[in-house]
């Protein structure tokens, strides 16, 4: 028997305890509970009571967990005589704070101290042994002329100046870095892709107008955004922005300046898919209207401040779906690109698949 089994009696009895001594006053059942956790799929009665049983336990999935650990948070979740599972952006702060107590608690009783913070699924956590691929787009050679140290005639030449979104690109390299040891992860430009690196998973920085080859993945999966490229003319008249598909009808997310051109607001598209080059590989994109939005992007999962419970909130928005898509703002204070909040809903400007 593994450790991680021999925890798993004490998991059982852990959310029996829940149930029933978190609030014994609710007296809550096996088949509220079982309603609560499924959403507008209720679970099983049995299902819930295999979670329970210490003599044959079952572990539930770590989506479920994450579902208990949100529900036991807030005594909240008990009024108008039901029992249902919060939206994440209605929690307090002390509420969240005992919900990832929780959470902790029950996933190492689940899997040990390895998952013991983790969500389910942490995007930039990689299976051993598979490589990763940041791309990014090259800087236009107009943006370039003008600067010494990306002239590779210089001597004082550096390859990082030719890079667009370099802010994001350390960002996300260190961090892919460090949480895939045993990984090789590498960057490259669009312009030094091989068709071995094609099919790695790969990390796309920046939009459709200068990264290719987010052009060539957008243009061969059935996502409901597209991205308008924006006019650079000074001043800008046309901001352009992120345009999704509505019941039909056709919504345009665009950044915000103000009348002398400063950037107040930028738009961030984070979204994760198979790749269409290898379908045992993954896709992610990070992309804004400006660098600002990209970096956002980037810092919604990497960012220690937010990353956890933006974690969270995929994990509960999304469950174990593979393809997922999220426009969010991305406020601009002192030229400063603030990282997104997944958690409050003002932040989150479009999802899909829709919730349902």
């Amino acid at each position: 028997m593994s450790p991680a089994e021999s925890r798993r009696p004490a998991l059982a009895r852990r959310l029996r305890a829940l149930r029933e001594e978190r609030w014994p006053e609710a007296g809550i059942t096996q088949a509220q509970l079982a309603h609560a956790l499924g959403g507008s799929k209720p679970l099983s009665v049995s299902l819930i009571s295999s979670w329970e049983n210490a003599d044959r336990p079952v572990a539930p999935p770590p989506r479920r967990l994450t579902a208990y650990a949100t529900l036991f948070a807030t005594r909240r979740s008990l009024s108008d005589g039901t029992v249902r599972v919060l939206p994440l952006d209605q929690l307090t702060d002390e509420e969240r704070h005992r919900r990832a107590e929780l959470l902790e608690e029950l996933l190492w009783l689940r899997d040990g101290h390895e998952r013991a913070t983790e969500p389910e699924t942490d995007v930039w956590r990689f299976p051993v042994d598979e490589d990763v691929t940041i791309v990014c787009a090259p800087l236009p050679p107009e943006l370039r002329r003008n600067l010494t140290y990306a002239d590779p005639e210089s001597a004082d030449f550096t390859s990082l100046y030719t890079y667009a979104d370099p802010d994001a690109l350390i960002e996300l390299f260190g961090h892919i870095r460090s949480v895939n040891p045993e990984n090789q992860v590498s960057f490259h430009t669009t312009e030094e892709l091989t068709p071995d690196l094609y099919t790695t998973h790969l990390v796309l920085l920046g939009g459709v107008d200068w990264n290719t080859v987010t052009r060539d993945v957008i243009e061969r999966v059935d996502l409901p955004v597209e991205q308008v490229v924006r006019d650079d003319e000074e001043p800008v008249t046309e901001p352009g922005g992120f345009r999704v598909r509505v019941a039909g009808e056709k919504k345009l997310f665009s950044p915000v300046l103000d009348s002398k051109g400063h950037l107040l607001e930028d738009v961030a598209h984070f979204y994760r898919d198979v790749s269409p080059f290898n379908q045992k590989r993954t896709v992610t994109v990070c992309n804004g209207m400006y660098g600002r939005g990209t970096l956002g992007a980037v810092r919604a999962l990497t960012d220690k401040k937010f990353r956890d419970r933006n974690r969270a909130y995929l994990q509960e928005r999304f469950g174990g779906i593979e393809s997922f898509s999220i426009i969010s703002r991305v406020p601009v204070v002192a030229g400063q690109g603030l990282t997104p909040d997944w958690t409050l809903a003002e932040n989150r400007l479009h999802e899909w698949p829709e919730a349902g």
